[in-house]
């Protein structure tokens, strides 16, 4: 039979396939303007509906509706916090301290992850069998295990190590405990701290910005930016009279004293997020590395560069293209991962919303806090994101 003669059978005719169910559904629901407002009203009724009946559960619980126990009185403590908290401040600044510790452990989770995971790709990579599948074995234990499970262990191995008197000594300057890990800790100190700082960064952006333009079109090493940035930045803190210096943790008796202390469960839950993300991130740069074609890589040893040249200059630039938008997904999967800290003790967002709904009786609230704060950070990091994997797209590909 004809082509066009099949074609032009309708449904009709006997041996012409009926649409399904969810096809007849589709064509219901798509092309009348009615139908759409009707089914968006139905939809509307139901979640009013369901809010009506949450409200007078609460009220015959004795519970009033909204977000005004935020400024009352939280009455409980908070082991960690990056500012000043007491039991006596609201459920508000308690709430607020949670943000700040997910932002925290997000932000240098996210940093330190992409450190560790471009490594593992690149050595992933490696003509050596020795290293490619050693970091085979890791990626594979790492992505196929719970994270819980990974974050309990990780836990379980901090908490375990020897008391302050017996720590262990990493290049005099780090302590591993079981009280915390002790790290260096930078001290900035001089007049209007919170003046001159953002003026220095701000000055250190416009010098890399005049750089990029003055030097667009010849050759130029980031390296080198960075170095100037950070010698100007330097610089304007030397004029404003701002003290830069670092304070060494020190060992005596029975406590270590100075520097930075991070708690077990501070670092328990940082090295579980960037151990796992690694992973992860580290497939998705070899795969980018891989997806650039041999011939650049033979053009440019044509050239004469050095493999570590070629990798930074030749291969990683073009790879980029290929991994920035899957490093999107995976950063947001850290910031939602780090909500499985409530499992090891530490005071992130989502533990604080739940000691605050247990005290207070007011979960859908702090749900809603929860569902906002998460929603909000992750559009952040989407958003940027985004605007870096614009910048880096070629030109033909940003104009469609």
């Amino acid at each position: 039979m004809p082509l066009l003669h099949i074609a032009s059978r309708n449904s009709s005719e006997p041996g012409f396939a009926k649409p399904g169910f969810p096809d007849r559904i589709r064509q219901w629901l798509g092309p009348s303007p009615l139908t759409q407002v009707a089914v968006l009203l139905l939809i509307i009724a139901l979640f009013c509906y369901l809010g009506d009946n949450v409200i007078e559960t609460m009220h015959r619980l004795g519970l009033k509706p909204g977000f005004a126990f935020l400024s009352q009185r939280a009455n409980f403590e908070i082991g960690e916090s990056l500012i000043a908290y007491s039991s006596s401040d609201t459920y508000g600044r308690a709430l607020l301290v949670g943000l700040f510790n997910t932002i925290n452990v997000a932000f240098f989770g996210c940093l330190l992850a992409t450190v560790f995971g471009v490594i593992l790709g690149i050595a992933r990579l490696s003509g050596n069998r020795v290293l490619s599948s050693f970091v085979r074995g890791y990626v594979e234990i790492f992505r196929n295990t719970p994270l819980l499970l990974q974050l309990l262990l990780w836990s379980a191995i901090f908490h375990s190590l020897p008391p302050p008197r017996r720590a262990i000594d990493v290049s005099g300057s780090f302590f591993l405990t079981n009280r915390g890990v002790f790290v260096p800790k930078l001290i900035v100190d001089g007049p209007s701290i919170l003046i001159w700082l953002p003026f220095a960064g701000a000055a250190a952006c416009v010098t890399i910005f005049v750089l990029r333009r003055l030097l667009f079109g010849r050759r130029f090493y980031a390296s080198r930016i960075a170095i100037i940035a950070a010698a100007v930045f330097i610089t304007v803190c030397w004029a404003a009279g701002v003290h830069i210096s670092a304070e060494i943790p020190v060992r005596g008796g029975f406590n270590i004293s100075g520097g930075l202390s991070l708690t077990p469960e501070f670092t328990g839950l940082l090295t579980g997020l960037v151990f796992n993300a690694a992973a992860t991130i580290a497939e998705i740069v070899r795969s980018g590395i891989q997806s650039v074609g041999s011939g650049q890589w033979e053009a440019a040893r044509a050239l004469g560069l050095r493999p570590g040249h070629i990798m930074r200059l030749v291969v990683l630039p073009q790879a980029l293209r290929v991994i920035t938008p899957l490093m999107t997904s995976s950063y947001l999967d850290l910031t939602k991962n780090s909500s499985l800290a409530v499992a090891i003790g530490f005071p992130d967002l989502v533990n604080v919303a739940n000691t605050t709904a247990n005290t207070t009786g007011q979960t859908l609230e702090a749900l809603a806090i929860i569902a906002i704060a998460y929603l909000s950070i992750n559009l952040v990091v989407s958003i940027l994101m985004n605007l870096y994997n614009r910048n880096i797209m070629l030109k033909d590909a940003r104009q469609r």
